[in-house]
Order: C-alpha cells, then sequence, then structure tokens
C-alpha cells in the first residue's frame, strides 16, 4: 500500500523532525496530508515569534501548557485560538507554552 493510500499514520510527538523557528522557538512537524498539516510548537520563557505570521488558509491551535500572548489577549493553558484565512498575528509568551496546531488547505 502507497503512504498516500494509508487510511491512519501515527507518530510519536518526541520523535517528529525538529526546526528552530527563532530564538527560544522550536517546531515538531506532524504527519501531512493533502488538507491539513499538523505541528506542535515550543515557546521558552519570553520567547516571540520572529516576524509576524500571515495565514493564507485557516489555521487553529490548542494551547497545551503555559500561556501564549496574541496582541493584549492572553490564552491560557486549554485555549483553543482559531485564525481566518487572510489574518495575521505574532504570538509570544512571557511563561513559556507548549501548542498543538493545524494548518488548514496547505500540506
Amino acid at each position: 500500500m502507497d503512504e498516500n493510500d494509508a487510511v491512519m499514520t501515527a507518530l510519536l510527538v518526541e520523535d517528529a523532525a525538529t526546526s528552530e523557528v527563532g530564538p527560544g522557538i522550536v517546531r515538531r512537524s506532524l504527519t501531512a496530508t493533502g488538507y491539513a498539516r499538523g505541528w506542535l510548537i515550543d515557546f521558552a520563557p519570553g520567547s516571540r515569534w520572529p516576524e509576524v505570521d500571515v495565514h493564507l488558509t485557516e489555521e487553529r491551535y490548542f494551547v497545551l501548557s503555559g500561556e501564549v500572548i496574541e496582541g493584549d489577549v492572553r490564552h491560557p493553558a486549554g485555549s483553543y485560538v482559531v485564525f481566518a484565512p487572510g489574518s495575521s498575528h505574532r504570538p509570544r509568551t512571557e511563561t513559556g507554552a507548549r501548542i498543538l496546531g493545524l494548518t488548514l488547505g496547505a500540506a
């Protein structure tokens, strides 16, 4: 069976490939499909996304731990945040945070 024909795929998150997005920010790329891309991001305390993140498609994330700040709005652990296509943001944190997200409409 071809990998693209798989009914299910699984990945231990801690084994996912990592990349440094900016100082104190590490992204783990999760399994992607033709219509969604998953990722897990760890923010060190005091870190800020290095540039404005512009969304061509919908993006959503769940704050697993810590707190993410978007503008003047604080999203503590347990928050579910959704960005519409065409939106932009530049997340930061004072406490550190771990978020699990999906970019929809792009693999």
